[in-house]
């Protein structure tokens, strides 16, 4: 679905977005999005770092 939208519609996305939160209100919200999806990806590597460290111990037993 997303991969059908395309520059043009990324274009309209942004200024539709800017239109409605307007210019103050928008690099805050990226900047939230941003820090969201770093803490994504730091608990996502937690968790596989966790897996990988059990199935070494696993192994070694």
């Amino acid at each position: 679905m997303l991969s059908n939208i395309g520059i043009p519609g990324l274009i309209i996305i942004l200024i539709i977005a800017l239109i409605v939160f307007g210019p103050k209100k928008l690099p805050e919200m990226g900047r939230a999005v941003g820090d969201t999806l770093k803490e994504f990806k730091k608990s996502t590597r937690e968790l596989t770092s966790d897996d990988d460290s059990e199935k070494d111990k696993n192994d070694r037993s």
